[in-house]
């Protein structure tokens, strides 16, 4: 079969690559991730449709196996006005998380000279201020931080991605204002952290003596000759020519955005690289370290021991899964052993994946409002369609329906806040778990099917989720295997649960309404009451109105907004005031109410609709409690 006929039978066979696990091989192409023919064939396939339908203006591709670049290439343009193309060699993307790599080659590098102990107590190595003994007897390690377990809570509203160049504070100065509170002990619980990975790039800097961007230039991007890559933010003029602008999309044309900031996170996420160098860095990590300059010399960033330690398995929280190695996510996309990581800003998605036993790496990023799509969809494809996934059908066990209650429930990530107002995203990414008919999970939208005991595997798939217990035997949340390691689930009680949620708040909440509206309509008649039941009703009108302008003001302040999450309006900082004008109102309107009942004052019709507001406002400052909505509770 010539070139020509295979590389548009396979434009056509990429149709079906938004469900990857049909894709087969049609007539008699294999694929063959060495074609450069078919790469290109396949790649375009998917991109350049999904770029077009989701908005995305600009994305690179890049694949090297067996040391070799078997395709390379930009899609779309990195500025769309001067409509200049993108090219992976020049063209410069935010890979955000794909960052944190270098911190751990920076770490390995510091341990390998002696410097660092991964299991020494991290508050040592640092000096301006120290991480909190929570735990006494249990510190905080360098090991803790490699594999995402260090006990603390997330966050990162309104400061870990800015765009202001001004609110830029040095590295020690941003980790020290924002140090997250400590919620497990270390080692317990799996929960992502740029904060505690940010820590290890200062650990880095303070024990080398160079700031950590400048050690990674001159350790790391020096060695590899990656002339395209800093961690600088804002970029160098000589640089930010060559950056693919980031674009959103409004009345059917792209408009720019002022570009994002993570610098004082940086070693977490503030990488700025072209897709070709990314290539270089893949090169050391796939020859034990050891990498050839372009006049052939060979240097290092790593000893050979030294790369395997950093690239063998360090954590699961299931023997059966797999999940971190020191700071690299072990992937499942392929029956391979594939390493790396993804990368998510607010305005680029991007993926680093590399197989030490198929000498192959893939670097992908793109951008703009439809780059989640065109992530999420393109990378599953690709590997499923050069690396096939066999998964053997495996039916339900006939007794599954004896223990399947004990898996129901909804299940909520530890990674998340729990005492600033971000809090309530880990209701907002809940998971439910129920049983189906057939004796199945469904785990989210996807059906899994029991393979052991607490292990399930996706139905058709290869996706697998590990469920953990207490020591009671019962089952307390779950680990997805792989494709995201570093977010385990708990099993929420009740009362975080979105239905829970919005059942307390807009049963209130219509309350208020209800009081509003009827004072606005009985204003006459109330104002003829008594003194002691005029004040009652006065007390539940302060009550009503505060909560009710809370939830205007605050969804105003959302809707208005354009530069969440990188900065905190006034307005919503304004909001907060309310909640705790609803306490003080609240605390009144009981008392009034008390009084009302020990008094037997107004009839018996007004005091029970009074009594009905009393248990609303409760449980509305119950509500902002325990959400950390009182103004009080949040850093103003």
């Amino acid at each position: 079969m010539s070139k020509f006929i295979k590389s548009i039978l396979l434009v056509v066979l990429v149709g079906l690559a938004s469900y990857p696990q049909t894709i087969m091989a049609y007539d008699n192409i294999v694929p063959d991730i060495n074609d450069p023919i078919q790469v290109e064939s396949f790649v375009d396939g998917m991109v350049i449709p999904q770029m077009k339908k989701n908005h995305s203006p600009s994305g690179v591709v890049t694949l090297m196996k067996n040391g070799q670049i078997i395709f390379s290439k930009g899609y779309g343009y990195q500025d769309v006005e001067k409509e200049i193309r993108v090219d992976p060699a020049t063209t410069l993307f935010r890979p955000g998380s794909i960052s944190k790599l270098f911190t751990w080659v920076a770490v390995m590098q510091q341990v390998e000279q002696g410097r660092l102990e991964l299991d020494a107590d991290v508050n040592q190595y640092l000096g301006t201020f120290q991480i909190a003994d929570t735990w006494p007897g249990n510190p905080i390690t360098l090991r803790h931080i490699m594999s995402h377990t260090t006990g603390l809570e997330d966050g990162g509203l309104g400061y870990l991605i800015i765009n202001d160049p001004n609110r830029i504070l040095p590295l020690a100065e941003s980790l020290a204002h924002y140090i997250p509170e400590r919620v497990n002990p270390p080692g317990i619980h799996t929960a992502y952290s740029n904060w505690a990975t940010a820590l290890a790039g200062l650990i880095v800097a303070n024990v080398s003596g160079l700031d950590f961007n400048t050690y990674v230039r001159q350790n790391i991007f020096d060695i590899l000759e990656m002339n395209t890559a800093t961690f600088v933010e804002p970029l160098p003029q000589s640089m930010s020519n060559n950056m693919a602008k980031s674009y959103g999309w409004r009345a059917g044309e792209y408009y720019e955005k002022r570009p994002e900031i993570i610098a004082n996170f940086g070693p977490a996420g503030s990488l700025t690289a072209s897709s070709l160098d990314m290539t270089k860095f893949a090169k050391a990590l796939l020859n034990g370290g050891e990498y050839i300059t372009s006049d052939n010399r060979v240097v290092r960033i790593l000893e050979k021991e030294t790369t395997e330690r950093m690239l063998s398995h360090l954590h699961s929280q299931d023997a059966r899964t797999r999940g971190m190695a020191h700071g690299f996510l072990e992937y499942t996309y392929v029956n391979r052993s594939l390493l790396g990581h993804d990368g998510a800003t607010t305005q680029f998605l991007s993926h680093f994946g590399f197989s030490l036993e198929e000498d192959l790496m893939l670097f992908t990023s793109f951008s703009g409002p439809g780059a989640l799509s065109v992530h999420g969809v393109f990378k599953e494809a690709f590997y499923h369609y050069f690396y096939p996934p066999s998964p053997e059908s495996i039916e339900p066990p006939a007794d599954f329906a004896t223990r399947a209650s004990q898996y129901v429930g909804v299940f909520q990530p530890w990674r998340a806040n729990f005492t600033k107002i971000e809090a309530i995203n880990g209701a907002l990414q809940s998971t439910n778990v129920s049983v189906t008919s057939d004796n199945t999970l469904l785990i989210g939208d996807i059906r899994y099917v029991e393979v052991d005991k607490h292990l399930f595997r996706e139905v058709n798939g290869n996706k697998t989720i590990a469920f953990q217990e207490n020591t009671k035997g019962e089952v307390t949340g779950y680990i997805t295997d792989g494709q995201l390691p570093v977010k385990q689930y708990y099993k929420a009680p009740p009362f975080r649960t979105l239905p829970f949620i919005l059942l307390a708040f807009l049963s209130s909440f219509l309350v208020f309404v209800f009081v509003i509206l009827r004072r606005i309509y009985q204003r006459k008649q109330i104002a003829n009451l008594p003194l002691k039941v005029k004040a009652a009703a006065n007390a539940s009108l302060a009550v009503a109105c505060s909560n009710v302008l809370f939830v205007i003001v605050l969804i105003i302040s959302v809707v208005t907004s354009d530069n969440l999450p990188h900065e905190i309006p006034w307005l919503l900082r304004f909001s907060f005031v309310f909640p705790i004008l609803a306490l003080i109102a609240t605390i009144y309107q009981v008392y009034r109410n008390i009084a009302l009942w020990h008094l037997s004052a107004g009839t018996l019709g007004f005091r029970l609709r009074n009594t009905i507001v009393s248990l609303c406002s409760v449980v509305m400052i119950m509500f902002y409690e325990y959400w950390n909505l009182l103004g009080f509770n949040y850093f103003l």
